[in-house]
Order: structure tokens, then C-alpha cells, then sequence
């Protein structure tokens, strides 16, 4: 493979098939390590929003306005980030994500001082931007940080450290602030009077202060670990001749119609991905099963994740292609939604006597494993010296984060939590049609 892709420091530049394997290793860790704080700070989100519904008092679309403004941040960040990677490097322009992530975690403390939900919004959403930076650096970086074939299977190493963090945060935020005793708690407040009541949330409330804080500390020292970390600095973009003369008649990014489709495909994928992750203690609670028992049922579907992501180091390309296993789970996605919805019948599982169609919600982590990884290498495909804001361009497309579980809650209002999973399944059919089709396209036909 000809990789021309170029490695700058001061005094030289290298190819990144020069890199010595100890580099490459150092390198996919510390992208490793980037990859956990993303899982452990996002994928605490799915504790929050039915915390927050109690404390704050939220219906259940105003609790999804967690994730909302959470994801609507890589809208707004992702094309500005892309110039600041561009003007600071890689090292500084990370450095600023964690500070930025700093921000937000510190927010939290004035928010929880006055239980106020719209400044804990504000906190989720300078969080998020900060994650915009990183992630607009951290995913080209590692697609390109060796032979493109097998992509999907540093991305699924990627994966395995996020959706390990995320198995832990939502256990270990909900160890720190919920207390045995909160079932009781809970089914008391609508006895309460309206001072007790208030009493009550605000030291619940309260509970977050402490996390946080400790959260923006790390996030603050991360920055300057990666600062002064050996990560190679990456130039995106260095093309091959036979790239340069592909794209020597373009101009704008959309030029590159599988990339725009692909930005569209990251956008419903990280929506289906979040909804099942995020919603389902909700859905849980609709089968009677309290919050101190639900709260486990995000690391069940994350742990599906994991063993896809396995599944995908082991088999990618030896026993099967990268972009086959994209086509099998959208498919397998496709086909658990509807068990979801039509699904009927109890099963006692793990301790937990519940709704068959929520162990089919767990299995979603399992066909949403290997989507991400198989449209990054598709979109990116033959961009070169577009590389830098076609990520950016894909990374605006995890605003999908912020709007779908809007949908869902609208619906969860409107029918009920099963029916609203109906949003899912035009997801999956696209995420099918770019698997199949969607990518092979590089002009846009009239």
C-alpha cells in the first residue's frame, strides 16, 4: 500500500508506514486513552437524563434536551475545530478540547448550587464542544494511522475503550450519587409538601457537585498530558498522485457526494446508537423495574457493543471484509427494531424478570458496533487534501446525538416509550442503502 500520509515534527517528516511499530503502538494508545474519556463522559448522559427528569421535574422531552445539547455542540464546533486543529496542530489543538471539557464539568457546580436545569444545559453543551475538538482529531487520526484495510479494526480498538468507559460511567455516577435509599425517596415526593419536596431535590441535586468537580480536574491535567505526550503530529493532507488528479477538478467538499452521504449515515447511526443506550432505563421503568435496578441495562447494551467490536479485531479482513460486516449489522439493526416493537412475552434474564423486547434493545449494541467503524474508512475514502474538514464534515453528523432521541421523546409523550422505537427503523434502512449503495457514489448524478 502506498501510504504518503505524512508524520511533521521540527526538524523532519516521515511516512506513516516509516513509523516503528514501538510509535504506532504509543500512538493508538494515547488515542485509546482519548477514546475512554469520550465513552466516560458521554455515556454518563444515560444516568443524567432520568436524574435529571426527577430532580428538575422534567417531562420526558425536556429530559432529552440532556443529549440534545449534549451532541448539538458537534454541529456548531465541528467546522471551527477543524481550523483550529488546523492553525494549533493536533497536541494543542487536543490540549484545548480537555480545557474547554474542563469548562463544562465546572459548570455543574454553579447549575447544582441553584438546581437550575437550563445552566446544567449550558455545562452539557461546552462539555460537548470541547469532545467536538477531540473527536475532529482523534477519528481521521486513527482511520489513516495504518493500512486503510484494516481501519475498521483500529477503530474497533477505539470502540472497545469507549464503550468500556461507558459501561463503567453510568455504574460508577450512579454509585457516587444515588443512595440506597433514594426508591424511597423517590415514590415519597409526590406526598411531599412543596418545601419539603424542594429540600429533597436540591440535596439531591446537590449530589453532583463533587463528580464534577473531580471530572474537570482530570479533564484539566489530560490536556497537559497530551500536551507534552509523544503523539506524532499527522498531516492529513498529503494525497497520492492518483488522489491529487482525482480531485484536481474540485473545489468543495461537496464535490465528494459519498462523503456527504456518509456525514448523513454517522448522523442516524449515532442517533439509533444513543437511543438505545439512553433510553432504555426509561423503557425498563415502563416494565416496573426501579431506577436502582434499570440503571445496569446501559452497560448490558454497551457490553454488546464490546463483544461486536471483538468480534470485529478478530474477523476484519481475514474472515471477512470490513465493509461486509457494516452490511450485516445495519441489517441485524434493522431486524432487532422490529422485534423490539412486535416482540411480546416475559423472560427472567440476569436477574431481571422483564419484556423480552428489552434484551432485543441490548442486542442493538451489538449490530451498532461495527457501523461507525465501516462508514469512517468509506466516507473518507480518496478525500486528500479534503480530509481535514471532511472529518469535520462527519463529525457535524453527531448532532444526530442531540435531535433523534428529541424524536423519540416526543413520541414516548405522545404514543408510548415501544411505539416511539419506531424512529429507529428508517435509520437503519438508510445506514442499509449506504452499506450497499450509498458509498460507491463519487458524483452526484442529475
Amino acid at each position: 500500500m502506498n501510504n504518503t500520509v505524512t508524520i511533521k515534527d521540527e526538524s523532519s517528516s516521515v511516512g506513516v508506514s516509516s513509523l516503528s511499530k514501538r510509535n504506532t503502538t504509543i500512538s493508538i494508545l494515547i488515542i485509546g486513552l482519548l477514546f475512554f474519556i469520550f465513552g466516560f463522559v458521554s455515556w454518563v448522559n444515560a444516568i443524567l437524563i432520568p436524574y435529571f427528569k426527577i430532580a428538575c421535574e422534567l417531562t420526558n422531552f425536556q429530559s432529552y434536551l440532556v443529549t440534545f445539547a449534549f451532541y448539538i455542540s458537534y454541529f456548531v464546533m465541528s467546522v471551527p475545530a477543524s481550523f483550529l486543529l488546523k492553525r494549533l496542530g493536533f497536541k494543542k489543538g487536543m490540549m484545548a478540547g480537555f480545557w474547554t471539557m474542563a469548562t463544562g464539568a465546572f459548570i455543574f457546580i454553579p447549575a447544582a448550587s441553584t438546581r437550575t436545569y437550563e445552566i446544567f444545559l449550558l455545562g452539557l453543551f461546552t462539555l460537548g464542544a470541547g469532545l467536538a475538538i477531540l473527536q475532529t482529531a482523534a477519528n481521521p487520526y486513527i482511520t489513516i494511522l495504518g493500512p486503510k484495510e484494516r481501519a475498521a479494526q483500529r477503530i474497533s480498538i477505539m470502540g472497545i475503550c469507549n464503550k468500556a468507559a461507558g459501561i463503567l460511567a453510568p455504574i460508577i455516577f450512579a454509585a457516587v450519587i444515588l443512595k440506597a435509599t433514594d426508591t424511597d425517596l423517590f415514590a415519597q415526593l409526590g406526598t411531599m409538601s412543596e418545601s419539603q419536596k424542594d429540600a429533597a431535590l436540591d440535596e439531591l441535586i446537590s449530589r453532583v457537585i463533587l463528580p464534577y468537580s473531580v471530572l474537570g480536574c482530570v479533564l484539566l491535567a489530560l490536556g497537559l498530558m497530551v500536551r507534552f505526550s509523544p503523539l506524532p503530529e499527522i498531516n492529513t493532507e498529503e494525497e497520492t498522485a492518483e488522489v491529487a488528479t482525482a480531485n484536481s477538478g474540485k473545489t468543495s467538499i461537496f464535490q465528494f457526494p459519498h462523503l456527504i452521504l456518509g456525514a448523513i449515515s454517522i448522523f442516524l447511526h449515532v442517533g439509533t446508537q444513543v437511543i438505545a443506550i439512553d433510553t432504555i432505563i426509561g423503557y425498563a421503568g415502563t416494565m416496573n423495574i426501579p431506577l436502582m435496578e434499570a440503571k445496569v441495562f446501559p452497560s448490558y447494551t454497551l457490553f454488546a457493543t464490546i463483544c461486536g467490536y471483538i468480534l470485529g479485531i478478530i474477523c476484519i479482513p481475514r474472515f471477512i471484509s470490513q465493509v461486509n460486516a457494516f452490511r450485516v449489522c445495519t441489517l441485524l439493526g434493522t431486524i432487532l427494531t422490529l422485534l423490539v416493537i412486535f416482540a411480546k412475552g416475559q423472560v427472567s434474564f440476569l436477574g431481571h424478570q422483564a419484556d423480552i423486547s428489552i434484551w432485543f434493545m441490548v442486542l442493538l449494541g451489538l449490530a451498532n458496533s461495527l457501523v461507525w467503524a465501516g462508514i469512517w474508512p468509506l466516507a473518507l475514502d480518496g478525500l486528500g487534501k479534503f480530509t481535514k474538514l471532511g472529518a469535520s464534515i462527519m463529525i457535524m453528523g453527531l448532532c444526530g446525538n442531540a435531535i433523534m432521541p428529541l424524536f423519540y421523546g416526543y413520541f414516548a409523550d405522545l404514543l408510548n416509550e415501544r411505539a416511539a422505537y419506531w424512529v429507529l427503523f428508517p435509520c437503519y434502512l438508510y445506514l442499509v442503502f449506504y452499506a450497499m449503495y450509498g458509498h460507491k457514489i463519487r458524483r452526484w448524478s442529475i
